[in-house]
């Protein structure tokens, strides 16, 4: 399937019983001694720098249909927006869940938690998902990076279900409508790197194995009011580009605005794709109180978000291997 042009390669069959008794265990055990599957669907000649996944299974959680690892050309994420609102489709088009008119309610346990999604359902026909994520917050405001080729550089940080740098790309020089994306996903790959080295200490409430910097978003002014879709451009992971609005980084960039005081609860925003044009919905729906979030307060005001958007099927794929093919474990060219 594909969100807004983002792919969702979603594992059906063939790959091995992820052990442990919660998800992040599962998540866990798949990196240490399966790997080598995720490389096999993700890389090339089978998949591309990138391609992303879903491997359902069973969830951990009372109240939850469904548990998902999402995995992309680095690893395995915490959170996808756009893999969620896919796999609300999905769900409900394959009866994982028992399909209600107007709308099919689905929960599924992400990494990062459990979030809730909405399906509209009609005489057989699935269509618009909108889910409620895990609460979002800025973890910290006006960071300074030395960043390559341009100097010091003023970013935030923000969760929404992964953790993100945010920034403009005005202040590193570039031009969102005009610059190839290239170029663009080499500059914020940089902000990553960056960011990753300096003294962050991120926290999660939750799970440390949680707190990373999973990427940068490249951005218009989000300091100040923008008139129609604002844009977002997410690069992620080993210089993955995500092609869709990103999802969980709506969720963070709108708890960033709310943080700001740019925007209200119940103001409905939409964020546009750099790279394709499609645009997800999304409000800032209540505000949440997260504890041990930040490094300057124990507490801090997050809010719950919702994001929504369209999933489309583009084909369904068998994958073989020929005992002599000497590329079997795929490859990334760069």
């Amino acid at each position: 399937m594909h969100t807004g042009g983002e792919p969702l390669r979603i594992i059906e069959s063939g790959f091995p019983e992820a052990e442990g008794r919660t998800l992040l265990e599962k998540r866990a055990w798949l990196r240490q001694r399966a790997d080598h599957y995720r490389k096999f669907l993700m890389f090339e000649p089978r998949g591309h720098c990138d391609m992303y996944g879903a491997l359902l299974t069973t969830p951990d959680l009372p109240g939850v249909d469904v548990g998902v690892i999402f995995m992309h050309n680095e690893g395995y994420s915490t959170m996808c927006g756009h893999g969620v609102i896919a796999l609300g489709r999905y769900i409900v088009d394959r009866k994982l869940v028992t399909p209600v008119s107007p709308e099919t309610e689905v929960v599924i346990q992400c990494p990062c938690g459990p979030v809730k999604a909405r399906v509209e359902y009609n005489f057989n026909q699935s269509g618009r998902v909108s889910f409620e994520s895990v609460p979002s917050y800025v973890f910290a405001l006006d960071v300074t990076l030395p960043v390559p080729g341009v100097g010091d550089v003023t970013v935030d940080v923000s969760y929404g279900g992964a953790f993100y740098v945010f920034v403009p790309a005005s202040r590193l020089n570039l031009d969102l409508n005009v610059t190839a994306i290239a170029t663009l996903a080499d500059a914020a790959q940089a902000v990553t790197g960056k960011s990753s080295k300096t003294h962050l200490n991120l926290l999660h409430p939750h799970s440390q194995d949680l707190a990373f910097v999973y990427g940068t978003i490249l951005t218009d002014d989000y300091t100040q009011s923008v008139d129609g879709p604002a844009t977002n451009l997410c690069v992620f992971a080993n210089k993955q580009v995500d092609r869709s609005p990103c999802g969980s980084g709506c969720s963070a960039r709108v708890a960033l605005e709310y943080r700001r005081g740019i925007i209200s609860l119940g103001q409905k925003l939409y964020f546009r794709s750099a790279v394709t044009g499609s645009v997800f919905a999304t409000i800032a729906v209540r505000e949440v109180e997260v504890k041990q979030a930040g490094p300057q307060d124990s507490d801090v005001v997050g809010v719950v978000t919702e994001v929504s958007g369209n999933a489309y099927y583009s084909g369904q794929s068998t994958f073989c291997v020929e005992q002599d093919d000497p590329l079997t474990p795929g490859f990334l060219p760069r």
